[in-house]
């Protein structure tokens, strides 16, 4: 940003803060909403009681809307511009929330999955805005910092996400487990009905908040930028190509980020049950999403302090495969704490995964920026899909031998790291 439009933004006499600061706080947003799913999962799986496949759907509800709300979400911020568009989506995000009311007072699994839609269109909003904002906030070469600054404030909002909502609503989820069975029917459904209610007092406060940070959003001097314009200039890809299936570095790059959002949140979501699989109570267990977390955080500070003046963007892509495989073998050949604590670094493999591929993905793309952010954001539907795919192997199998599934998405990233992020850049 120049300094005459920052002279212009101090004029205008509004809420004049960094871009980066607006986005890093969006970002912490996305982290909170996201990985509250963790809690979620088990939570409904006991007070809607559901199998592993069923409670995966939390999970499934909300990335899948990636998918459909991708391309809409590109010709919404075309037509509103990023800062009204930002203040709709986190509105989405605020009236998804407010279905888990009716949805809690009524014990209705679908009204639960349709809130967790919901929010999931109007985080869709908010990533296809703010990430190419923060590739393009600086030099190229140093897009995986920014975004592992990024990285930084949505892993703290998940690692906080998880331990707040687990004290809440699985409080004495061990006991009521235990005694379940051995209720009255009417006794069973009045103690998963009082369950049920938890959720509501957490979900409302989150629904105010979120309509008053969409206010201060929308009365910011958020700039509009016009990443097309800039991305072109950069790339010199003036109307050389006229499709976005010229780009087959992105297309790979969407495939690739598909699978690594699988993996993600396979991680982040399924250990708390894995955990107590593996003998630990949930009292305990509902705090290892954090554990994940935190190994994530650990990467970004890595990626800030060695992207890119220590290594590449590429090579930190190529080692957080290689370590995923390495750590995933761990997890499936250990036990008990030891395995989880395999799977909790899981995080630390995926943390610079993100920030690696996004930028490499969406290099040079010139005009069709937009449309391949949104592409990229589709891909995160990978989320939605990879992890019911991992419940259904975990009923068939056991929630251990399902992280076998997690490999050849790390060999896949791999490739892409190493010639994947290369192809039909050198005839461009």
């Amino acid at each position: 940003m120049g300094a005459t439009q920052e002279a212009t933004l101090i004029k205008t006499g509004k809420l004049v803060l960094n871009p980066l600061i607006i986005i890093g706080v969006l970002f912490f947003i996305f982290g909170f909403i996201t990985w509250l799913s963790s809690v979620l999962i088990p939570y409904l799986q006991i007070a809607c009681q559901l199998n592993n496949f069923q409670s995966y759907l939390v999970a499934f509800a909300f990335y899948i809307s990636y998918f459909f709300m991708g391309v809409p979400s590109a010709w919404l911020l075309k037509i509103t511009g990023f800062k009204k568009g930002l203040s709709l989506g986190l509105l989405f995000v605020a009236a998804g929330s407010l279905l888990f009311i009716p949805a809690a007072m009524n014990r209705l699994y679908i009204v639960f999955l349709l809130g967790l839609f919901v929010q999931g269109a109007g985080v869709t909003v908010l990533q296809t805005a703010s990430n190419p904002y923060v590739t393009i906030l600086g030099p190229k070469e140093s897009a995986a910092r920014r975004i592992s600054f990024m990285g930084i404030c949505n892993g703290i909002a998940g690692a906080i996400a998880p331990v707040v909502l687990g004290a809440v609503i699985l409080n004495d989820a061990d006991a009521l487990k235990s005694k379940l069975s051995l209720l009255s029917p009417l006794r069973r459904i009045d103690e998963l009905d009082d369950l049920a209610n938890k959720v509501i007092l957490p979900y409302l406060i989150i629904t105010i908040l979120l309509v008053i940070l969409a206010l201060v959003v929308y009365f910011s001097a958020l700039p509009e930028i016009d990443e097309e314009t800039e991305e072109e200039l950069e790339a010199g890809e003036k109307a050389v190509k006229s499709s976005i299936f010229q780009f087959p570095y992105l297309l790979l790059g969407v495939i690739v980020l598909f699978l690594y959002t699988g993996v993600e949140v396979i991680a982040g979501n399924s250990i708390i049950g894995y955990g107590s699989y593996q003998g630990i109570p949930l009292a305990v267990s509902k705090f290892f999403t954090s554990f994940t977390l935190i190994s994530m955080l650990v990467g970004y500070i890595i990626g800030i302090v060695c992207i890119p003046k220590y290594f590449s963007q590429e090579t930190a892509l190529k080692s957080s495969a290689l370590i995923g495989i390495v750590f995933a073998i761990l997890a499936i050949v250990t036990n008990g704490l030891t395995s989880v604590i395999f799977v909790a670094m899981l995080g630390l493999a995926n943390s610079l995964m993100w920030p690696s591929i996004w930028p490499l993905a969406i290099a040079g793309l010139g005009k069709f920026t937009k449309i391949g952010s949104s592409l990229l954001v589709m891909a995160i539907s990978g989320a939605a899909l990879l992890p019911l795919l991992y419940g259904y192997i975990a009923d068939k199998a056991n929630p251990q031998q399902a992280y076998w599934m997690v490999i050849p998405c790390y060999l896949a990233i791999g490739y892409y790291a190493i010639e994947g992020h290369k192809v039909g850049k050198r005839s461009s």
